[in-house]
């Protein structure tokens, strides 16, 4: 009689474990988060002589929470040229733009919601490099440092385990003397936007 009053506390025990674990499975960042960017858009403004072009953009990104506010992210994502009207040196022709690959460590703030709708805001400093396009005047790979600052809102499902994530972001890159008359000579200033993916690695 002891024995099966003693596997009945235990079974009870085990399931009230089990239902007290699943509880605290909620929506909202995990520790370790991989964002996948399938689509997006980098578009910088005309400068001087410069012309404005756009891009199409995808890439991806992993962030570390060091809590449920402050977080660590490293993402890469690729700027790839598209068919376009550029007015450039006195013309306008239909040309694509040149492909770039830009970097960057950022440090993104999430507001404390404590439910499944994270607004954020982001920030951090990067690299961009852009790579030849002859019939632009870009004969080699050219490497500009770039900062960022924006944010965004990331919603997750209810097991938390996934969601969706909006971004936008104001960039700035440098300028140096020796870069190319289509882009890097003055300070640039661009926009990008992108929707994605977030899978909660470690939760």
């Amino acid at each position: 009689m002891k024995r099966s009053i003693a596997v009945v506390i235990a079974a009870l025990v085990i399931v009230g474990a089990g239902r007290a674990s699943a509880q605290e499975v909620t929506a909202g960042p995990g520790t370790v988060e991989i964002t996948a960017i399938p689509g997006g858009g980098t578009f910088f403004t005309s400068r001087h002589s410069a012309p404005s072009f756009g891009n199409y953009t995808l890439g991806g990104a992993l962030t570390y929470n060091i809590n449920p506010i402050v977080g660590l992210e490293g993402e890469v994502s690729g700027a790839f040229g598209v068919s376009q009207d550029l007015a450039f040196g006195g013309i306008t022709t239909n040309q694509k733009s040149p492909n770039t690959l830009n970097y960057a460590a950022d440090v993104v703030v999430s507001a404390p919601t404590h439910s499944s709708v994270v607004p954020y805001v982001a920030g951090g400093v990067g690299g961009l490099t852009m790579y030849e396009r002859a019939g632009l005047g870009i004969n080699g790979t050219q490497t500009f440092l770039t900062g960022n600052v924006g944010g965004g809102v990331k919603w997750y499902t209810p097991n938390g385990r996934w969601g969706l994530r909006g971004d936008y972001r104001f960039t700035t890159v440098r300028g140096k003397d020796d870069a190319p008359s289509f882009f890097g000579r003055d300070t640039r200033y661009g926009h990008r936007v992108y929707g994605s993916l977030i899978i909660n690695v470690v939760r």
